[in-house]
């Protein structure tokens, strides 16, 4: 039977274990727990450029790439003709019609190419400083140039007809410059909004009117086997379509190996690519249903959406305050299983003793933290989150992240056999510039 890895709410509410890599920042490895044993995900690559500044997005268990490492493109999925009409109830679908040129024409010209560049600093070591270095080796010394340009390439899609575009986080993240390009050539120069590191969204403004926009779709209605139509720019080559299924939803970061973000991603088997990263993904009625934004390295018919709902949301905060506050405990658990509970009680250095057979175990909670300010131990099993009872990690962190920062949760956990209820008051997650 496997068992579930625990969560850490103040990041992306996933499990710590091994090391990624997001344009050479790395997070620190954990401590030998045994629930933080390192955990072999599925190496990726974010979608959004064929160069670090853009997508250098690498995990595995034993290496961390700061450079993405392409295989050749997966096949795209053959054109079928749909078995019933009920999946694509908005517009019909006779012998005679083909749906994805029906879809491709409408949608095409909202979808736009985003090319952005930024301007790094090349340092030359302090030791080349030294007079002695450079009274010995002289103009052999390495004089490498002070500033070079990095250039990435993604894509995106128009949301509103005033010129507001939505693509991820990771395409024009640290820009110095970026540049949008309409499918019928038009150029325009490219403002960040805001991004969103948490979840990867970011909002671009162009300065035009009367553009032509995206629908907007649900992607909580969505369910497996729902046609699935990408577009975007991948490898450089604008314009691209192509097609499959929704394979899977719900998929979370620890499940696709990015655990610092806080989506349940949509899985899909329609081909993307590099550089389609932001690009939409659509149901057969046109509609938008997620933003692609990272595959399976060196797999074919793997990649992963976030829910345009989710999306959608985070873009509403980006317009109006440029940033987005994202709740969290700081508290780090795991679903509370029986095997869970032997191995926790079998291990003298876990500090821990457990009673209860189900629940949500907090593992550790961080010094300083909302949790640890409002009285939860490690130790504690959460039982219940509000009027909810909740035997999965993941239920914890998709009610916190619902919630508002300075709110009140109420829950109830089972502390040395008896039932106590405490009150926390979810903070803004911390981010590397706070």
């Amino acid at each position: 039977m496997q068992t579930k890895q625990p969560r850490l709410d103040n990041g992306s509410g996933e499990p710590k274990g091994i090391e990624f890599n997001i344009l050479d920042r790395k997070t620190p490895k954990s401590n030998n727990l045994f629930w933080e044993k390192p955990i072999t995900y599925v190496s990726l690559v974010l979608l959004g450029a064929s160069v670090a500044f853009a997508g250098s997005y690498l995990g595995s268990q034993n290496k961390v790439s700061s450079q993405p490492s392409f295989s050749d493109p997966p096949v795209s999925a053959p054109s079928v003709t749909p078995i019933s009409p009920k999946l694509n109830a908005k517009l019909p679908i006779t012998a005679d019609t083909n749906f994805i040129t029906d879809v491709v024409d409408r949608v095409g010209p909202a979808v736009v190419r985003i090319d952005s560049s930024r301007t790094v600093t090349n340092q030359i070591p302090q030791v080349f400083d030294d007079p002695f270095f450079r009274q010995f080796f002289g103009r052999q010394l390495p004089t490498p140039p002070q500033t070079q340009v990095e250039r990435g390439t993604g894509s995106g899609f128009i949301i509103n007809s005033d010129g507001q575009v939505l693509t991820n986080a990771h395409v024009v993240d640290g820009a110095d410059t970026v540049t949008v390009t309409l499918k019928d050539g038009r150029t325009f120069k490219g403002k960040v909004l805001g991004t969103d590191p948490v979840t990867d969204v970011a909002v671009v403004k162009i300065q035009a009117n009367n553009l032509p926009t995206i629908r907007i779709g649900d992607s909580d209605k969505l369910k497996p086997g729902e046609w699935a139509i990408a577009i975007g720019n991948p490898l450089g080559l604008d314009n691209t379509v192509t097609t499959g299924i929704v394979s899977a939803t719900g998929r979370t970061s620890s499940q696709v190996g990015i655990p610092d973000k806080r989506v349940s991603f949509i899985q899909t088997d329609a081909a993307i690519n590099p550089g389609n990263s932001g690009g939409p993904l659509l149901n057969a009625s046109g509609e938008v249903i997620g933003m692609n934004t990272a595959i399976i390295q060196g797999a074919q018919g793997i990649g992963f959406a976030i829910p345009i709902n989710t999306a959608q949301r985070i873009a509403t905060q980006l317009v109006a305050q440029g940033k987005v506050e994202h709740p969290f405990l700081g508290v780090q658990m795991v679903d509370l299983t029986a095997e869970i509970k032997q191995r926790i009680n079998s291990d003298r250095n876990s500090g821990l003793t457990v009673d209860e057979d189900k629940g949500v175990l907090i593992v550790k909670v961080m010094p300083n933290s909302p949790a640890a300010k409002a009285g939860l131990r490690a130790g504690d099993t959460i039982q219940k989150i509000g009027d909810r009872s909740v035997t999965e990690s993941s239920a914890v962190q998709q009610t916190v992240e619902n919630s508002h920062v300075g709110a009140n949760l109420q829950l109830q956990v089972r502390r040395n056999g008896q039932n106590v209820s405490i009150t926390v008051q979810p903070g803004a997650f911390p981010t590397a510039a706070q």
